[in-house]
């Protein structure tokens, strides 16, 4: 478990050093107010979404990672 909440930290400290910062849901809800567009709302929505899948995906492989590691160790 200490091997996930590891992992789960340094891709969280990878999202404030990238060249966009990663907004919050106020943020992008101020965005898609002040672009005045008429979709915004909408794409906002299916970023989130899309960032959750890329998270979980991620999360995912990581724990079949250290479950096949601590498997084969601890033979």
């Amino acid at each position: 478990m200490e091997q996930l909440k590891e992992y789960i930290n340094k891709e969280l400290e990878q999202l404030n050093k990238s060249f966009v910062s990663t907004p919050d849901s106020e943020q992008l809800s101020n965005f898609t107010k002040s672009n005045q567009g008429s979709m915004d709302e909408v794409l906002s929505q299916m970023a989130k979404q899309y960032g959750y899948k890329i998270a979980l995906e991620n999360t995912h492989e990581e724990i079949d990672a250290i479950y096949k590691t601590n498997t084969l160790t601890h033979r």
